[in-house]
């Protein structure tokens, strides 16, 4: 009984989501299949001690070159089923 609770629960998990939330995971991916990401930080703490931080992050889409838009639309459609309800170019946080 156990255990077919848990494979209940294992094959729930893998269902479609709301458009709005696959939307909103999406725009992410576009934006690192447009470029690469990140960020330098260097300071001074207390005691004088000096910190410095790197982080990039880029993706597989960038490094094959494929376009933000059929990311971005491929990626809403297997995650929810559906299309998104606008072209990524068309949003207004998009920065392309």
């Amino acid at each position: 009984m156990r255990a077919a609770a848990l494979l209940l629960l294992a094959v729930a998990a893998c269902g479609p989501i709301p458009r709005e939330d696959a939307e909103a995971a999406c725009f992410r991916r576009a934006e690192l299949a447009l470029h690469p990401r990140g960020y330098v930080e260097i300071g001074t703490g207390s005691g004088g001690h000096t910190y410095t931080g790197v982080e990039i992050n880029a993706s597989s889409d960038f490094f094959m070159g494929r376009d933000p838009a059929a990311v971005y639309q491929t990626c809403v459609f297997n995650k929810s089923g559906e299309m998104p309800t606008r072209p990524l170019y068309e949003r207004p946080d998009w920065r392309g």
